[in-house]
Protein backbone atom coordinates (compact mmCIF):
# COMPACT_ATOMS: atom_id res chain seq x y z
CA UNK A 1 0.00 0.00 0.00
CA UNK A 2 0.96 3.64 -1.12
CA UNK A 3 0.98 5.77 1.96
CA UNK A 4 -1.15 8.04 0.24
CA UNK A 5 -1.41 11.01 2.43
CA UNK A 6 1.92 11.76 1.03
CA UNK A 7 0.53 12.35 -2.33
CA UNK A 8 -2.51 14.15 -2.26
CA UNK A 9 -2.89 17.48 -4.03
CA UNK A 10 -5.77 19.01 -2.55
CA UNK A 11 -8.23 21.03 -4.01
CA UNK A 12 -11.60 22.60 -2.34
CA UNK A 13 -14.71 24.15 -4.23
CA UNK A 14 -17.57 25.51 -3.00
CA UNK A 15 -21.30 24.18 -3.90
CA UNK A 16 -20.39 23.15 -7.45
CA UNK A 17 -23.31 22.35 -9.86
CA UNK A 18 -24.65 19.05 -9.66
CA UNK A 19 -22.51 17.00 -12.02
CA UNK A 20 -20.08 19.19 -12.93
CA UNK A 21 -17.27 16.79 -12.89
CA UNK A 22 -18.99 13.69 -13.76
CA UNK A 23 -17.29 12.74 -16.56
CA UNK A 24 -13.60 13.00 -15.53
CA UNK A 25 -12.45 9.86 -14.64
CA UNK A 26 -12.63 10.30 -10.43
CA UNK A 27 -14.22 7.93 -7.94
CA UNK A 28 -16.53 10.09 -6.07
CA UNK A 29 -17.54 9.95 -2.55
CA UNK A 30 -21.32 11.11 -1.39
CA UNK A 31 -21.11 11.88 2.18
CA UNK A 32 -24.15 12.71 4.62
CA UNK A 33 -24.95 12.20 8.30
CA UNK A 34 -26.91 13.91 11.24
CA UNK A 35 -30.05 13.94 9.87
CA UNK A 36 -31.56 14.66 13.37
CA UNK A 37 -34.84 13.43 12.55
CA UNK A 38 -35.13 15.75 9.42
CA UNK A 39 -37.18 13.77 7.11
CA UNK A 40 -37.71 16.91 4.63
CA UNK A 41 -38.06 20.65 5.50
CA UNK A 42 -41.31 21.93 6.51
CA UNK A 43 -42.47 23.45 3.54
CA UNK A 44 -43.70 26.82 5.35
CA UNK A 45 -41.57 28.81 2.95
CA UNK A 46 -39.29 28.76 -0.25
CA UNK A 47 -35.56 28.29 -0.75
CA UNK A 48 -35.63 25.55 2.25
CA UNK A 49 -32.46 23.10 1.55
CA UNK A 50 -33.11 19.48 2.20
CA UNK A 51 -35.02 16.23 2.07
CA UNK A 52 -34.47 12.67 1.53
CA UNK A 53 -36.51 12.63 -1.27
CA UNK A 54 -34.20 14.75 -3.14
CA UNK A 55 -30.78 12.90 -2.49
CA UNK A 56 -31.05 10.62 -5.41
CA UNK A 57 -30.84 13.16 -8.08
CA UNK A 58 -27.63 14.05 -6.55
CA UNK A 59 -26.46 10.28 -6.25
CA UNK A 60 -27.69 9.80 -9.84
CA UNK A 61 -25.70 12.00 -11.03
CA UNK A 62 -22.70 9.52 -10.11
CA UNK A 63 -22.68 5.76 -12.26
CA UNK A 64 -22.96 3.37 -9.86
CA UNK A 65 -19.00 1.78 -10.37
CA UNK A 66 -17.62 5.14 -9.54
CA UNK A 67 -19.45 6.14 -6.04
CA UNK A 68 -19.75 5.42 -2.96
CA UNK A 69 -22.22 6.34 -1.07
CA UNK A 70 -21.47 6.59 2.98
CA UNK A 71 -23.86 8.11 5.61
CA UNK A 72 -21.83 8.58 9.11
CA UNK A 73 -25.22 8.44 11.46
CA UNK A 74 -27.09 10.08 14.19
CA UNK A 75 -30.48 9.40 12.55
CA UNK A 76 -32.47 11.08 15.35
CA UNK A 77 -32.13 14.01 18.45
CA UNK A 78 -34.33 12.55 21.16
CA UNK A 79 -36.03 9.01 22.22
CA UNK A 80 -39.77 10.81 21.76
CA UNK A 81 -42.20 8.49 20.08
CA UNK A 82 -42.31 11.01 17.21
CA UNK A 83 -38.38 10.15 17.17
CA UNK A 84 -38.40 6.70 17.18
CA UNK A 85 -40.82 6.51 14.02
CA UNK A 86 -38.23 8.75 12.03
CA UNK A 87 -35.76 6.40 13.31
CA UNK A 88 -37.71 3.18 11.68
CA UNK A 89 -38.26 5.27 8.29
CA UNK A 90 -34.89 6.99 7.97
CA UNK A 91 -33.27 3.45 7.77
CA UNK A 92 -35.84 2.41 5.11
CA UNK A 93 -34.86 5.83 3.19
CA UNK A 94 -31.44 5.13 3.36
CA UNK A 95 -31.90 1.44 1.98
CA UNK A 96 -33.87 2.65 -1.15
CA UNK A 97 -31.53 5.85 -1.44
CA UNK A 98 -28.85 2.87 -1.78
CA UNK A 99 -26.13 3.99 0.32
CA UNK A 100 -23.14 1.66 0.31
CA UNK A 101 -22.28 2.50 4.16
CA UNK A 102 -24.02 3.56 7.11
CA UNK A 103 -21.95 4.15 10.43
CA UNK A 104 -24.12 3.64 13.73
CA UNK A 105 -23.11 6.01 16.36
CA UNK A 106 -23.34 4.92 20.04
CA UNK A 107 -27.00 6.61 20.03
CA UNK A 108 -27.97 4.68 16.78
CA UNK A 109 -26.75 1.61 18.23
CA UNK A 110 -28.86 1.74 21.43
CA UNK A 111 -31.63 3.20 20.23
CA UNK A 112 -31.72 0.10 16.92
CA UNK A 113 -30.39 -2.40 20.19
CA UNK A 114 -33.92 -1.58 22.22
CA UNK A 115 -36.11 -1.65 18.98
CA UNK A 116 -34.73 -4.71 17.68
CA UNK A 117 -33.48 -3.38 14.60
CA UNK A 118 -29.71 -4.06 15.06
CA UNK A 119 -29.96 -7.44 13.35
CA UNK A 120 -31.79 -5.84 10.44
CA UNK A 121 -30.01 -2.99 9.45
CA UNK A 122 -27.52 -4.78 8.64
CA UNK A 123 -29.00 -6.78 5.39
CA UNK A 124 -30.15 -3.19 4.32
CA UNK A 125 -26.94 -1.49 3.89
CA UNK A 126 -23.81 -2.26 5.14
CA UNK A 127 -22.65 -0.98 8.87
CA UNK A 128 -19.76 -0.05 10.75
CA UNK A 129 -19.66 1.44 14.24
CA UNK A 130 -17.24 2.08 17.02
CA UNK A 131 -19.17 1.37 19.61
CA UNK A 132 -19.64 -2.59 20.73
CA UNK A 133 -22.80 -4.48 21.29
CA UNK A 134 -23.12 -7.63 22.85
CA UNK A 135 -24.31 -10.55 20.80
CA UNK A 136 -24.42 -8.41 17.49
CA UNK A 137 -21.60 -8.44 15.30
CA UNK A 138 -20.64 -4.94 13.94
CA UNK A 139 -17.65 -4.28 11.94
CA UNK A 140 -15.42 -1.35 12.39
CA UNK A 141 -14.46 -0.81 8.91
CA UNK A 142 -15.66 -1.14 5.08
CA UNK A 143 -13.67 -1.48 2.02
CA UNK A 144 -14.74 -1.05 -1.78
CA UNK A 145 -12.91 -1.26 -4.90
CA UNK A 146 -12.83 0.69 -8.10
CA UNK A 147 -10.86 0.90 -11.21
CA UNK A 148 -9.28 4.05 -12.07
CA UNK A 149 -7.85 4.40 -14.96
CA UNK A 150 -5.43 1.57 -15.08
CA UNK A 151 -4.89 1.35 -11.42
CA UNK A 152 -7.20 -0.53 -8.61
CA UNK A 153 -8.09 1.95 -5.75
CA UNK A 154 -9.55 0.71 -2.77
CA UNK A 155 -11.64 3.37 -0.16
CA UNK A 156 -11.39 1.69 3.47
CA UNK A 157 -13.67 3.85 5.33
CA UNK A 158 -13.47 2.92 9.74
CA UNK A 159 -15.06 4.12 12.83
CA UNK A 160 -12.84 5.13 16.35
CA UNK A 161 -14.22 6.12 19.26
CA UNK A 162 -11.49 7.69 21.24
CA UNK A 163 -13.29 7.49 24.72
CA UNK A 164 -13.09 3.83 24.80
CA UNK A 165 -9.84 2.85 22.33
CA UNK A 166 -6.16 4.47 22.02
CA UNK A 167 -5.58 6.70 18.90
CA UNK A 168 -3.23 4.10 17.87
CA UNK A 169 -6.04 1.37 17.12
CA UNK A 170 -5.83 3.94 13.64
CA UNK A 171 -3.23 1.79 12.47
CA UNK A 172 -5.28 -1.56 13.42
CA UNK A 173 -7.74 0.04 11.40
CA UNK A 174 -5.48 0.66 7.84
CA UNK A 175 -2.92 -1.91 8.00
CA UNK A 176 0.05 -1.26 5.70
CA UNK A 177 -0.26 -3.43 2.80
CA UNK A 178 2.44 -4.37 0.71
CA UNK A 179 0.51 -5.42 -2.98
CA UNK A 180 2.18 -2.84 -5.23
CA UNK A 181 -0.99 -3.34 -7.57
CA UNK A 182 -3.50 -1.39 -5.08
CA UNK A 183 -3.66 2.28 -3.84
CA UNK A 184 -5.76 3.41 -0.94
CA UNK A 185 -7.68 5.97 0.79
CA UNK A 186 -8.21 5.68 4.03
CA UNK A 187 -11.24 7.88 5.32
CA UNK A 188 -11.74 7.73 9.68
CA UNK A 189 -14.56 9.07 10.81
CA UNK A 190 -13.85 10.07 14.49
CA UNK A 191 -16.14 11.09 17.70
CA UNK A 192 -14.48 13.90 18.75
CA UNK A 193 -13.44 17.64 17.56
CA UNK A 194 -10.62 17.56 20.09
CA UNK A 195 -7.35 19.46 18.03
CA UNK A 196 -5.21 17.27 20.23
CA UNK A 197 -7.03 14.37 19.24
CA UNK A 198 -6.92 14.85 15.81
CA UNK A 199 -3.05 16.71 15.61
CA UNK A 200 -2.03 12.90 17.09
CA UNK A 201 -3.71 11.31 13.96
CA UNK A 202 -2.34 13.45 11.75
CA UNK A 203 1.18 13.26 13.10
CA UNK A 204 0.48 9.13 12.23
CA UNK A 205 0.37 9.28 8.55
CA UNK A 206 -1.41 7.14 7.85
CA UNK A 207 -5.44 8.25 7.15
CA UNK A 208 -6.23 10.45 4.08
CA UNK A 209 -9.70 12.05 5.69
CA UNK A 210 -10.67 12.63 9.05
CA UNK A 211 -14.51 12.92 9.25
CA UNK A 212 -15.35 14.94 12.42
CA UNK A 213 -18.56 15.83 14.51
CA UNK A 214 -20.52 18.68 13.02
CA UNK A 215 -20.89 22.13 14.24
CA UNK A 216 -22.78 23.57 11.32
CA UNK A 217 -25.60 22.13 9.35
CA UNK A 218 -23.05 23.04 5.74
CA UNK A 219 -20.09 20.71 5.52
CA UNK A 220 -17.28 22.29 6.31
CA UNK A 221 -13.17 21.71 5.84
CA UNK A 222 -11.94 22.12 9.42
CA UNK A 223 -8.25 21.66 8.35
CA UNK A 224 -6.58 21.36 5.03
CA UNK A 225 -3.47 19.02 4.52
CA UNK A 226 -1.04 22.07 6.70
CA UNK A 227 -2.22 20.92 10.23
CA UNK A 228 0.42 20.60 12.84
CA UNK A 229 2.81 23.53 11.10
CA UNK A 230 3.92 21.29 8.39
CA UNK A 231 4.26 23.29 5.08
CA UNK A 232 4.47 20.77 3.28
CA UNK A 233 0.45 20.69 1.91
CA UNK A 234 0.38 16.99 0.90
CA UNK A 235 1.24 15.61 4.29
CA UNK A 236 -1.30 15.84 6.42
CA UNK A 237 -5.37 14.17 6.30
CA UNK A 238 -8.40 16.37 4.94
CA UNK A 239 -10.23 17.08 7.67
CA UNK A 240 -13.73 17.81 7.19
CA UNK A 241 -17.26 17.59 8.68
CA UNK A 242 -20.69 16.40 6.55
CA UNK A 243 -23.16 19.22 8.39
CA UNK A 244 -26.22 18.40 9.74
CA UNK A 245 -30.19 18.01 8.95
CA UNK A 246 -29.75 16.49 5.41
CA UNK A 247 -29.88 20.11 3.69
CA UNK A 248 -26.26 19.48 2.00
CA UNK A 249 -24.43 16.84 0.52
CA UNK A 250 -20.93 16.46 1.33
CA UNK A 251 -18.85 15.02 -2.12
CA UNK A 252 -15.25 14.01 -2.13
CA UNK A 253 -13.81 13.29 -5.59
CA UNK A 254 -10.76 11.32 -6.03
CA UNK A 255 -8.63 11.21 -8.82
CA UNK A 256 -4.74 10.63 -10.37
CA UNK A 257 -2.92 13.33 -11.78
CA UNK A 258 0.61 12.92 -13.04
CA UNK A 259 0.76 9.83 -11.03
CA UNK A 260 -0.69 11.09 -7.98
CA UNK A 261 -3.46 10.64 -5.57
CA UNK A 262 -5.63 14.02 -5.60
CA UNK A 263 -8.83 14.98 -3.72
CA UNK A 264 -11.67 17.31 -4.27
CA UNK A 265 -14.15 18.22 -1.50
CA UNK A 266 -17.19 20.40 -2.19
CA UNK A 267 -20.95 20.61 -0.68
CA UNK A 268 -24.07 20.67 -3.03
CA UNK A 269 -27.30 21.79 -1.48
CA UNK A 270 -30.14 19.88 -1.50
CA UNK A 271 -32.22 22.05 -2.98
CA UNK A 272 -35.80 22.43 -3.54
CA UNK A 273 -36.27 22.03 -7.61
CA UNK A 274 -34.39 18.90 -7.81
CA UNK A 275 -36.82 16.62 -8.48
CA UNK A 276 -38.15 13.90 -5.98
CA UNK A 277 -38.19 10.26 -5.81
CA UNK A 278 -41.58 9.11 -5.69
CA UNK A 279 -41.11 6.42 -3.67
CA UNK A 280 -39.69 8.46 -0.70
CA UNK A 281 -42.16 10.67 -1.29
CA UNK A 282 -44.48 7.71 -0.78
CA UNK A 283 -42.87 6.74 2.12
CA UNK A 284 -43.07 9.68 3.95
CA UNK A 285 -46.67 9.20 3.54
CA UNK A 286 -46.45 6.54 5.28
CA UNK A 287 -44.46 8.30 8.08
CA UNK A 288 -47.75 10.93 8.57
CA UNK A 289 -49.57 7.96 8.64
CA UNK A 290 -47.59 6.31 11.25
CA UNK A 291 -47.85 9.76 13.34
CA UNK A 292 -51.75 9.75 12.48
CA UNK A 293 -52.15 6.32 14.13
CA UNK A 294 -50.25 7.13 16.95
CA UNK A 295 -52.21 9.99 18.00
CA UNK A 296 -49.42 12.53 19.11
CA UNK A 297 -51.31 15.29 18.74
CA UNK A 298 -53.25 14.10 21.79
CA UNK A 299 -50.49 13.09 23.80
CA UNK A 300 -48.27 16.16 23.34
CA UNK A 301 -47.46 17.47 27.06
CA UNK A 302 -49.10 20.37 27.66
CA UNK A 303 -48.84 23.32 30.88
CA UNK A 304 -51.27 24.97 33.01
CA UNK A 305 -51.75 28.61 32.05
CA UNK A 306 -51.23 30.84 34.59
CA UNK A 307 -54.50 32.65 36.93
CA UNK A 308 -56.78 30.53 35.67
CA UNK A 309 -56.32 32.12 31.82
CA UNK A 310 -57.96 30.01 28.93
CA UNK A 311 -57.55 30.51 25.14
CA UNK A 312 -60.84 31.48 23.65
CA UNK A 313 -60.23 31.79 20.42
CA UNK A 314 -59.95 34.85 17.75
CA UNK A 315 -63.79 34.70 17.11
CA UNK A 316 -64.53 35.50 20.25
CA UNK A 317 -62.40 38.89 19.62
CA UNK A 318 -64.44 39.43 16.90
CA UNK A 319 -67.65 42.09 18.61
CA UNK A 320 -64.81 44.20 20.31
CA UNK A 321 -62.44 43.80 17.31
CA UNK A 322 -64.26 43.83 14.33
CA UNK A 323 -62.08 45.86 11.92
CA UNK A 324 -59.13 43.97 12.97
CA UNK A 325 -60.77 40.46 13.04
CA UNK A 326 -61.90 41.84 9.72
CA UNK A 327 -58.69 42.53 8.21
CA UNK A 328 -56.64 39.40 9.59
CA UNK A 329 -59.32 36.67 8.64
CA UNK A 330 -57.95 37.70 4.58
CA UNK A 331 -54.14 37.42 6.24
CA UNK A 332 -51.95 34.45 5.72
CA UNK A 333 -51.87 33.39 9.41
CA UNK A 334 -56.14 33.24 8.98
CA UNK A 335 -55.33 30.11 6.72
CA UNK A 336 -52.12 28.88 8.22
CA UNK A 337 -53.92 25.40 9.28
CA UNK A 338 -55.17 24.99 5.78
CA UNK A 339 -51.83 25.12 4.45
CA UNK A 340 -51.16 22.15 7.20
CA UNK A 341 -53.98 20.12 5.80
CA UNK A 342 -52.76 20.58 1.26
CA UNK A 343 -49.80 18.75 2.53
CA UNK A 344 -50.73 16.35 4.66
CA UNK A 345 -49.18 17.31 8.12
CA UNK A 346 -52.62 18.27 10.39
CA UNK A 347 -51.57 15.19 12.43
CA UNK A 348 -47.62 15.79 12.74
CA UNK A 349 -47.06 18.32 16.20
CA UNK A 350 -43.99 19.20 15.23
CA UNK A 351 -45.63 20.80 12.51
CA UNK A 352 -49.04 21.96 13.66
CA UNK A 353 -47.84 23.83 17.08
CA UNK A 354 -47.00 26.59 14.43
CA UNK A 355 -50.20 26.74 13.01
CA UNK A 356 -53.05 27.12 15.71
CA UNK A 357 -53.20 28.50 18.89
CA UNK A 358 -51.72 27.95 22.39
CA UNK A 359 -50.64 24.13 21.38
CA UNK A 360 -48.02 23.98 24.55
CA UNK A 361 -50.84 24.65 27.06
CA UNK A 362 -54.23 23.10 28.88
CA UNK A 363 -57.47 24.70 27.18
CA UNK A 364 -55.30 25.04 24.08
CA UNK A 365 -55.46 23.57 20.76
CA UNK A 366 -55.69 19.74 20.53
CA UNK A 367 -57.22 18.69 17.33
CA UNK A 368 -59.07 19.74 14.95
CA UNK A 369 -61.99 17.80 16.39
CA UNK A 370 -61.83 18.87 19.75
CA UNK A 371 -60.77 22.27 19.36
CA UNK A 372 -61.67 23.26 15.72
CA UNK A 373 -61.64 27.42 16.95
CA UNK A 374 -58.50 27.46 17.57
CA UNK A 375 -57.26 26.53 14.44
CA UNK A 376 -54.72 28.75 12.43
CA UNK A 377 -52.63 31.56 13.88
CA UNK A 378 -55.11 33.77 15.62
CA UNK A 379 -55.25 36.95 18.18
CA UNK A 380 -54.21 35.03 21.13
CA UNK A 381 -51.04 33.90 19.61
CA UNK A 382 -49.35 37.69 19.63
CA UNK A 383 -51.40 39.02 22.49
CA UNK A 384 -52.04 36.13 25.20
CA UNK A 385 -55.32 34.33 26.40
CA UNK A 386 -58.31 35.80 25.85
CA UNK A 387 -60.59 34.63 28.58
CA UNK A 388 -60.35 37.37 31.35
CA UNK A 389 -60.15 40.10 29.08
CA UNK A 390 -63.16 38.78 27.24
CA UNK A 391 -65.19 38.56 30.57
CA UNK A 392 -64.30 41.70 32.02
CA UNK A 393 -65.15 43.22 28.38
CA UNK A 394 -61.63 44.75 28.20
CA UNK A 395 -60.88 45.59 31.50
CA UNK A 396 -58.40 43.46 32.08
CA UNK A 397 -55.15 43.07 29.85
CA UNK A 398 -54.33 39.89 28.01
CA UNK A 399 -50.92 38.55 29.67
CA UNK A 400 -48.37 36.19 29.10
CA UNK A 401 -47.71 33.75 27.26
CA UNK A 402 -47.42 35.25 24.10
CA UNK A 403 -45.42 34.20 21.20
CA UNK A 404 -43.15 36.21 18.96
CA UNK A 405 -43.04 36.35 15.44
CA UNK A 406 -39.15 34.58 15.93
CA UNK A 407 -40.89 31.45 17.48
CA UNK A 408 -41.90 30.31 14.68
CA UNK A 409 -40.11 32.46 12.30
CA UNK A 410 -36.56 30.11 12.78
CA UNK A 411 -34.05 29.72 10.11
CA UNK A 412 -35.36 26.07 9.89
CA UNK A 413 -38.68 26.70 8.95
CA UNK A 414 -38.70 30.28 7.80
CA UNK A 415 -35.13 30.80 6.09
CA UNK A 416 -36.24 34.13 4.09
CA UNK A 417 -37.13 35.88 7.26
CA UNK A 418 -33.85 37.22 8.61
CA UNK A 419 -33.34 40.42 6.96
CA UNK A 420 -36.90 40.36 5.79
CA UNK A 421 -38.61 41.16 9.16
CA UNK A 422 -40.27 44.46 7.79
CA UNK A 423 -41.98 42.75 4.53
CA UNK A 424 -43.18 40.01 6.63
CA UNK A 425 -44.75 42.52 8.77
CA UNK A 426 -46.58 43.88 6.36
CA UNK A 427 -48.35 40.86 5.26
CA UNK A 428 -50.44 40.44 8.55
CA UNK A 429 -50.94 44.63 9.34
CA UNK A 430 -54.57 44.11 10.76
CA UNK A 431 -54.76 47.38 12.92
CA UNK A 432 -54.98 50.66 12.53
CA UNK A 433 -51.78 52.65 12.59
CA UNK A 434 -51.92 54.73 15.95
CA UNK A 435 -49.34 57.88 14.79
CA UNK A 436 -51.92 58.56 11.91
CA UNK A 437 -53.35 62.16 12.14
CA UNK A 438 -56.91 61.17 11.13
CA UNK A 439 -56.62 58.76 13.82
CA UNK A 440 -56.48 60.73 16.75
CA UNK A 441 -59.15 61.51 18.64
Amino acid sequence: MLVVVALCALTLSAKPPIGSDDKADVITVFLTGNELGALKPCGCSGGQLGGLDRRSAVFNSVPRKKRLIVDTGMFIETESEQDLIKFNIIIQALGMLDYDLVNLTEKDIEIGKNLGLLGSIGSIFNIISAYRVADVNVPTKFTKRFCLGKEIITVTVAALDTKSEPIERVGQLFPFDIRSDLRSVDILILNTRETSAIDKIAKMGIVDCLIIPSASDEPDVVSSPSLCGNTDPNTKPLVFTVGRFGRYIARLQIGITEGKLNFSFSTIPVIENLPKEESLVELYRVYQQLVKEADLLHKYPRFTLPGGLEYAGSESCKSCHEYEYGIWSQEPHANAYARLESVGSQFDPECVICHVVGMKYESGFVSDEQTSHLKNVGCENCHGPGSEHNVTLGKAKTTEPKSTCLDCHTPETSGEYAGNERLYLEKIIHWVEPNLPANVK
